[in-house]
């Protein structure tokens, strides 16, 4: 072995001990599977160490004074004594800070070809880390430690790839309308170089945090909406950055781990904390946990939440016309001075029982195709809109004029009130039934779609069993006041309930007729 490589293999050693020691992250093997307890990046010095050394092999170090990272200085050190007693100053951080204390210490260190190496580094997105030591004589470490600079022991280039997935789910997500923002302590160069392999945007715009430091309030809105990535930044960018997108009419939810994290998640519309590596002062402050820590959970939680909001807005479509409707038969009914056609208990019976049964259907409803194709809701806007309400109305007139004629024709034809009064509970039951297929999607009621919910028909078909036994049970006739009903009467209720199908999905057509001109 030369004296050159002696050299560079003991420097080689010393740079591994270095990043060992100035570290405050455990790894550990529990059930034959690595794992860490701390920050990846400190992690990742300590598996370096453990490639060289085998587990658990450590420095003979004494541990004397520790500084710990702190993302306005950008490093941490540690002081330690080795078996001769001899005290040494080991620090890793950001590769400019390292580099002015290793330019104090020798004017001639040559900053630019080390920095040279740093850009090339972190164009290919890694994040470096620079790390140095210097011997000690002092027991602790101080502000004045760092004063006579440090000897640059070498830079550690470091990747965690995306997995693809997640690369997958901010694709999903960019369709979907959510803009996905990078905040990190990462160099400029290497945050860049990341958000360009997950592919934020087309084109990654990039601010450092001393630079959201020097703009003025609009400046700052301007620059949170307009770039992707947020490199060099400290905890109160984060915060701030939220602040100033919220100024901006935008909804924000924040991911996170660390106690540093806990201000912007408390601050954002939705904070979501990391379940596996978050610590507690971060899920406290959290409104949302992932118990996977995977990042594409947050595409399946933005298709879930879709789904959800637009199944309760169905069934707010679905129950509402059939109340209305009821209200306006009694409305007609005490208008015109004639005897109540429905009786009360029939009414709870629409109003509980058949409404409550058919509704079940949405709960089980899949989601609509291309539901992560849409843009965002404006804040603001409202659950229902005009032609929501429109619909409601017409459909809500349409049951209720339908079940009046049926009604007054059957009592002209000589039936009894029982037998007319049974008939009306299922027109408006039915019409029900078919109105759920023109609610259930937005695509044609006659089409593939409407197959797409098997629960649905099981649900359909417990409740015309139901109405069978309304009609027809003794006892059930007795509590309700319903007879039997022959085979015109049915014709009727089913009939009465196409017109309702029919009458929606014109309607349907004619609206996406109109949105596609």
């Amino acid at each position: 072995m030369t004296q050159e490589s002696a050299e560079d293999t003991q420097q080689l050693a010393l740079f591994l001990a270095a990043g060992y020691e100035a570290n405050d992250t455990v790894l550990v093997n529990e059930s034959l599977r690595w794992q860490i307890n701390g920050e990846p990046t400190d992690g990742s010095f300590l598996t370096l160490y453990h490639k060289q050394y085998p587990y658990p092999e450590a420095p003979v170090y004494k541990e004397l004074s520790m500084l710990p990272f702190d993302s306005d200085n950008r490093y941490m050190a540690k002081l330690v004594e080795d078996q001769a007693q001899q005290r040494l100053l080991f620090l890793k951080g950001a590769p400019d800070k390292v580099f002015a204390m290793a330019k104090t210490a020798d004017p001639a260190f040559d900053e630019a070809y080390w920095t040279a190496h740093v850009r090339r580094l972190s164009e290919q997105g890694k994040r470096v880390v620079a790390v140095g030591y210097r011997q000690e004589t002092a027991a602790e470490i101080t502000d004045q430690t760092f004063e006579q600079g440090i000897q640059l022991l070498g830079l550690a280039g470091i990747i965690d790839p995306p997995r693809d997935e997640v690369i997958a789910s901010l694709k999903e997500m960019n369709q979907a309308g959510v803009q996905v923002k990078m905040i990190t302590g990462d160099h400029p160069l290497t945050a860049k170089a990341i958000g360009e392999t997950l592919g934020l945007a087309p084109e990654i715009k990039t601010v450092t945090g001393a630079e959201l430091d020097g703009m003025t309030e609009a400046e700052f809105q301007d620059a949170a909406v307009d770039n992707q990535v947020f490199a060099r930044t400290t905890p109160k960018n984060k915060l701030d950055i939220i602040k100033a997108l919220q100024a901006k009419g935008k909804v924000t939810a924040m991911t996170g781990d660390g106690v540093n994290d806990a201000p912007a998640l408390k601050r954002a519309d939705i904070g979501v904390a990391m379940g596996i590596s978050g610590t507690d002062v971060a899920k406290d402050a959290a409104d949302m946990i992932l118990t996977d820590d995977h990042f594409g959970t947050m595409s399946d939680a933005i298709r879930e939440g879709r789904r959800i909001y637009d199944n309760i807005k169905k069934s707010i479509l679905f129950l509402l016309p059939t109340s209305f409707a009821e209200g306006l038969i009694i409305a007609f009914t005490i208008l015109m001075q004639q005897e109540m056609p429905l009786q009360a208990t029939q009414l709870l019976w629409i109003n509980m029982v058949s409404a409550i049964t058919i509704q079940f259907a949405f709960i089980f409803e899949p989601a609509e195709a291309g539901i992560m194709k849409r843009q965002p809701r404006k804040t603001g806007n409202k659950l229902l809109t005009k032609h929501d309400c429109w619909q409601m109305g017409y459909v809500s007139v349409l049951m209720a004029l339908i079940s009046l004629i049926a009604h007054d024709w059957l009592l002209a034809q000589g039936v009894s009130e029982t037998v007319a009064s049974t008939m009306m509970v299922n027109i408006v039951v039915l019409s029900k039934i078919f109105y759920l297929f023109n609610i259930r999607t937005n695509a044609p009621a006659f089409s593939k779609a409407s197959l797409t919910n098997p629960k649905a028909f099981l649900i359909i078909g417990i409740m015309l069993v139901l109405q069978l036994l309304l009609t027809y049970v003794p006892f059930m006739q007795r509590a309700f006041h319903t007879a039997n009903m022959d085979l015109t009467g049915w014709l009727i209720a089913i009939a009465s309930g196409i017109i309702v199908l029919l009458v929606t999905e014109l309607d349907k057509w004619l609206r996406h007729r109109r949105t596609a001109d």
